[in-house]
């Protein structure tokens, strides 16, 4: 524990004086909060609230509020029409529903589990460990050494898994949904008090929760079941501190990510939701200003979010797109700038969505959503194009969303969603250079390919170490993938291996992370050692080709540059990848010194590898044929390995790894991955001359 302290220390007094003395001026006003924050909850009397908003009476504040404008659609759905926009959802809505009606849920790959009556809010019920109810500031959760993981009672109370139960409401109008979820938050009430326990150690979760609270109210404001006064006042009580408990704990850094922004959103929610008084008017106010202050910063001009991870960059998005949302629904002005911006990360995600809606596996995730009203797999990220195409007027983007379309109609409502997914624009070749991602292809064929910073400003954060890594769909079906996250602070094992470069489709030297970690226990850390090139990049009407490196192994006592080559072959679904390999800091390929070298390709699930002949393997998935060729037999030796792919937080399924390994002087590999009836074109005369073609305009 000295230990940590040290290191904490040593690391936090490199920082500018103002953020120090941010970051010491935050830890004593939340010292200071653990002692009022109960107070402050006792004296939120009726009275007390009311003056607050300004309101004569509970029911009629209850009134007001409810005829409030609010960005999600909320009101009654026709059954019938739903099932025509949304063939078979019904179904899903109702059974999810009846789930949570059970207190049954399956989060961050838990399996079903049953919660029981009364919930144990503060137990993570995938390893049985609980957590003291004991002031925030006091719980200790940041413990790897512990079998237990934080983010499952975290989620569990951010309270999203009743969101079907309100879907359903609408849906049926039934009150038993109305009359469950009333039990399940009052009994969240009895088991958090305020400033209590992990539930509020995270303002990032308190901020969710407000956000879904928000939405209940409008789904069963009506109900007979929440017509009760009692219900009602603690109800808004609940409400009020949650938004004066953000507003005491932004989470603030010196780089600030999408836990800030989570509050900052969380705030406008709350603040827009009362509508009136001197809190909640402060609260939407700072939380828009600062809001707009953190677009330009935390995502790139071209739209793609610092975080460097496609699960993180949907969430940023919404992050950013529901407050706009509700300003606008509360005829409050959303600057073009910041509109512009939106559009920009929209666009990303409908480049790097692929045709059978699955998304990349890049960087960390976590689920994470703000409001997920989707049945969609959890790496469908169209539906956020769409949405944010047709709320933000962009026809172009609205008709990417060619997925289902669950998400915009509980969105957007069903007049605005019908319409939209009836002509989707196929995808093409894009540079996102200041994200530093690359995609190349048309049609079936989509290759992502990131040659970009480690994320975070350099820190690490939600980023990978995976410069140069590729993920690969050809002809429509997935071969190459990254291996996703799996796990955070459950274990520091695997999140170091799943977020390592041995992970990732991309060249290791001498067994070496391209970025270090600073120190394993630092999960969120790396050292920013791989700065990206690129060298070339161009896109044309039969192939594309980049060509990228980057400096992680120039530290090594023998410096090597990893430099790679990428061409697609639109029209005969053929990959290359060429593998180059700079020693002694020479640009022209010095092949000097001894080095062992493993470059692996992580096959998708479902794709089988075996044999062929000598240089040639053959690969099938779902019935198709391809085959990855090389022809430097003699160089590398090539084996078949077993790897881990997590699709999801939490969960892990087998998968194959075809890996090359080389000990020796620098020599290059070139490779190429095509549908079966090409193989007898790709001669040994080809590959070399696909390589010399990829490198021969590349700068340097």
């Amino acid at each position: 524990m000295a230990k940590n302290w040290l290191e904490f220390v040593r690391r936090g007094w490199r920082k500018p004086p103002r953020v120090i003395a941010r970051w010491v001026f935050r830890q004593i006003s939340a010292e200071v909060d653990v002692f009022l924050a109960p107070g402050r909850a006792r004296r939120l009397t009726e009275g007390r609230l009311l003056r607050i908003l300004g309101a004569d009476s509970i029911d009629s504040e209850w009134k007001r509020l409810a005829g409030l404008p609010y960005p999600a659609f909320t009101q009654p759905m026709d059954a019938e029409r739903y099932e025509r926009i949304c063939p078979a959802d019904r179904a899903r809505i109702l059974a999810a529903a009846d789930k949570a009606l059970e207190h049954r849920v399956d989060l961050l790959g838990s399996g079903p589990v049953d919660l029981g009556s009364p919930i144990d809010w503060h137990r993570d019920f995938k390893t049985g460990h609980s957590w003291p109810v004991i002031s925030f500031r006091r719980v200790g959760y940041r413990n790897p050494e512990r079998k237990s993981d934080i983010k499952v009672p975290w989620e569990l109370s951010r309270l999203q898994w009743l969101l079907p139960a309100g879907q359903a409401y609408r849906l049926t109008g039934e009150e038993r949904y109305a009359e469950a979820v009333r039990r399940v938050i009052e009994d969240w009430m009895q088991g958090n008090p305020v400033g209590m326990g992990i539930n509020w150690a995270c303002t990032m979760d308190v901020a969710l929760r407000a956000v879904a609270l928000t939405w209940f109210f409008h789904v069963f404001h009506g109900s007979a079941a929440w017509a009760d006064r009692e219900f009602r006042l603690r109800y808004l009580r609940l409400l009020y501190i949650h938004g004066d408990f953000i507003s005491r704990h932004l989470e603030w850094t010196d780089v600030n990510g999408n836990h800030l922004t989570t509050d900052l959103a969380g705030l406008v929610f709350v603040g827009l939701f009362f509508g009136r008084g001197k809190g909640p008017g402060r609260w939407q106010g700072k939380g828009w200003h600062f809001l707009e202050q953190e677009l330009p910063i935390q995502v790139n001009a071209d739209g793609v979010s610092f975080e460097s991870a496609t699960a993180y960059h949907r969430l940023v998005l919404e992050l950013f797109l529901w407050p706009a949302l509700y300003r606008r629904a509360r005829g409050l002005e959303v600057n073009a700038a910041y509109r512009d911006h939106l559009i920009k990360m929209a666009e990303f995600i409908a480049a790097y969505s692929r045709e059978d809606g699955s998304s990349p596996l890049w960087g960390d995730a976590d689920d994470g959503r703000f409001l997920p009203f989707g049945g969609q797999n959890i790496n469908d990220h169209r539906y956020l194009a769409g949405l944010a195409g047709a709320a933000l007027a962009d026809e172009t983007l609205a008709n990417r969303a060619a997925g289902p379309l669950d998400e915009i109609v509980w969105a957007l409502g069903p007049d605005r969603a019908s319409g939209l997914g009836k002509t989707p624009m196929p995808p093409r070749s894009r540079a996102f250079g200041q994200g530093g991602v690359y995609i190349m292809g048309r049609g079936g064929d989509h290759i992502f390919v990131d040659c970009g910073p480690v994320g975070f400003a350099g820190r690490g954060g939600h980023g990978h170490n995976d410069c140069l890594s590729l993920e690969a769909m050809l002809d429509g079906k997935t071969l190459l993938t990254d291996c996703g996250a799996y796990l955070y602070t459950a274990s520091a094992r695997w999140r170091n291996r799943f977020r390592g470069t041995a992970a990732h489709n991309t060249p290791m030297v001498d067994g070496e992370e391209l970025n270090r970690l600073v120190r394993p226990d630092y999960l969120w850390t790396l050292h920013d050692d791989a700065k990206p090139e690129v060298r070339r990049w161009e896109v044309g009407g039969e192939q594309d080709v980049l060509v990228g490196a980057h400096t992680g192994y120039l530290r090594l006592a023998g410096p090597v540059r990893p430099v790679r080559g990428v061409m697609v072959d639109k029209a005969r679904h053929r990959l290359i990848v060429a593998d180059r390999f700079e020693g002694q800091g020479d640009h022209q390929g010095d092949h000097q010194g001894d080095h062992r070298v493993t470059i692996p390709y992580h096959l998708a699930p479902g794709v089988t590898v075996e044999p062929a002949h000598p240089g040639s393997w053959r690969l099938a998935v779902d019935g198709r044929s391809f085959c990855l060729i090389w022809r430097q037999v003699e160089d590398w030796e090539v084996s078949i390995k077993e790897g881990w792919q997590s699709p999801s937080y939490g969960v892990k399924v087998p998968i194959a790894v075809v890996e090359f390994t080389r000990r020796g002087p620098l020599l290059p590999l070139t490779v190429a991955f095509a549908p079966s009836d090409q193989v007898s074109l790709m001669t040994q005369e080809w590959l070399d001359s696909m390589a010399a073609d990829i490198f021969s305009s590349s700068a340097g």
